[in-house]
């Protein structure tokens, strides 16, 4: 489970690659579970006029060109780890977000902490540099970089939601989506030893309007794949 990512490290990075404002308040280096992050939604603002579709397969070699007036896209600040919005108090919500940090894309249907998300189109694009998994091949657990080989940064789908408690608390928060990486070149070597090997679903940069305004959830389903094991670097961190 990938429970520690890296932040953009520049400001500039926000409009420059994702085409959103930078954020008000800046984002920590390194965010984990319940902590405070930012995510990328189409705009509430933003006309609903149909977009046209974009094929996975076309996405990997598309350049990403700048956003048409009605696929507006919004940094939105959020609590890494899902809240869904039938929890019923703000301790439940506690305990349960640092176990949906994290999204099976196979699940989203029929899961009752993502179904309602998924139905409603509540995807999102996470931006980062970088995400973290433990290596165990040398027996004991290390901590290791993952990131685009060409340095730039990476949006991963994802899904957000938005709770409110009885006292009118409201908690928005966001879980990455995840993909098998058992048959992964490079993602295979990572976690525990004897489970199932996963990894976040990467975007490419030519699908984020279409994988953010799909008219229909299965068609955005389909942008849920495993990103190129060529496209990746590995690097272990090294202990301060």
């Amino acid at each position: 489970m990938t429970v520690h990512t890296e932040s953009l490290r520049l400001a500039s990075l926000y409009p420059d690659v994702f085409h959103v404002e930078a954020p008000e308040s800046p984002v920590g280096p390194d965010l984990w579970p319940r902590k405070p992050g930012v995510f990328i939604r189409k705009a509430a603002a933003a006309a609903t006029e149909p977009v046209e579709p974009v094929e996975p397969a076309q996405a990997q070699e598309a350049q990403e060109p700048r956003p048409s007036p009605h696929l507006v896209r919004e940094l939105v600040a959020g609590q890494f780890g899902l809240v869904p919005r039938w929890v019923k108090s703000a301790s439940d919500a506690k305990l349960r977000s640092p176990k949906l940090v994290n999204a099976r894309s196979e699940t989203v249907t029929t899961s009752n902490n993502l179904r309602e998300a998924w139905i409603a189109g509540q995807r999102c694009i996470v931006p980062m540099m970088a995400f973290f998994e433990d290596d165990f091949r040398s027996g004991k657990a290390v901590a290791t970089r993952i990131s685009r080989v060409d340095g730039q940064p990476m949006g991963v789908a994802g899904l957000w939601e938005s709770w409110t408690g009885a006292g009118g608390e409201v908690i928005v928060s966001y879980t990455l989506l995840t993909v098998n990486a058992n048959s992964h070149a490079l993602m295979h070597r990572y976690q525990q030893p004897g489970s199932e090997k996963r990894m976040p679903a990467v975007l490419n940069e030519g699908g984020y309007d279409a994988w953010l305004n799909a008219a229909h959830p299965e068609k955005a389903r389909e942008f849920l794949r495993a990103y190129p094991a060529n496209w990746l670097t590995a690097n272990p961190v090294e202990k301060k």
